[in-house]
């Protein structure tokens, strides 16, 4: 990493450390490459992060529950996406690291160390692999090695410990993801995440007994749930994991259907005219050249 990437690493991670000392429900939304990076950034948000299931999809693979024969999103692959997406964003960006590929507190450790890196401001680490939540005692040790290693980095990386309980089956009492999410903040978490929850009563609950930050998604199916009834309820980040790449790739499927059933462009409308992200990608390069300080700018 050069100076000049260590020097926006710690600003970018000063500032994403900053949003998680109250309860404003700050919003995330997802990236899955640079482009989309940029796009985001440039329509106001404070942060962003990565989406496994954008880029996964991006790549032509498959996300989570892999069918057979298909191939994971390698650590490599889904790393050089990352490096691209905090390079051009200008903001600073959150890294969804999945269970940290590998089982064991070494993998993590060595992932997060990625993560770091890669120019991250903060990154998830999930609780569960192949569709089954880890051992309990292995799952905070694993968070334990991240914390480490964060430490010993001396960056103030934002650690989210995701717990996915209630992700994998609703019928998982939610005692259980609240006290691994209280383990999880005893062995170094900054932030809690509980996907799989959708009304605001239970996410009131999560608020008051968890012990920490905790972050809400939103766009996961159908839901009512809105930024300012989650503000309300105290929930301190609001991500969308890849509901917009996922809606993203809705839309090219209804263009495609339009084209073939009707002959018609009507989709076309919304497409942001070529000179305006002419204008953008090249005036968010030109002002990371600048800031590189590169001779001739």
């Amino acid at each position: 990493m050069t100076s000049y990437e260590q020097a926006r690493t710690a600003s970018h991670t000063a500032a994403f450390r900053q949003m998680h000392t109250g309860r404003a429900g700050f919003l995330m939304p997802n990236a899955w490459d640079a482009g989309s990076a940029i796009v985001l950034a440039e329509a106001g948000f404070a942060a962003i992060a990565t989406t496994s299931a954008g880029i996964a999809f991006s790549l032509g693979k498959a996300d989570h529950t892999i069918p057979g024969g298909a191939t994971p999103v390698s650590r490599s692959q889904m790393f050089e996406r990352i490096r691209q997406i905090t390079a051009a964003a200008g903001i600073p960006v959150n890294g969804d690291l999945e269970a940290g590929y590998g089982d064991q507190p070494e993998a993590v450790a060595e992932t997060i160390r990625l993560a770091i890196d890669a120019g991250l401001a903060g990154g998830n680490i999930e609780d569960h692999h192949d569709g089954a939540l880890y051992d309990e005692g292995l799952a905070a040790e694993r968070i334990v090695a991240a914390r480490e290693v964060i430490d010993a980095s001396d960056t103030g990386f934002v650690l989210t410990a995701r717990t996915d309980g209630l992700f994998l089956s609703s019928a998982a009492p939610l005692t259980d993801s609240i006290q691994r999410a209280n383990r999880y903040r005893q062995a170094g978490a900054d932030c809690l995440y509980v996907p799989g929850v959708s009304d605001l009563e239970t996410i009131g609950t999560l608020v008051s007994e968890i012990d920490g930050p905790l972050n809400v998604v939103m766009g996961l199916g159908s839901t009512a749930l809105t930024v300012a009834s989650l503000r309300s309820a105290g929930v301190s980040r609001i991500s969308l994991g890849g509901s917009i790449a996922r809606a993203a790739l809705g839309f090219v499927r209804e263009g495609a259907r339009e084209l073939i059933e009707h002959g018609t462009l009507s989709f076309a409308r919304i497409q942001i005219p070529q000179g305006e992200l002419n204008a953008l990608f090249a005036r968010r390069e030109h002002s990371a050249t600048m800031q590189r300080g590169e001779p001739g700018t």
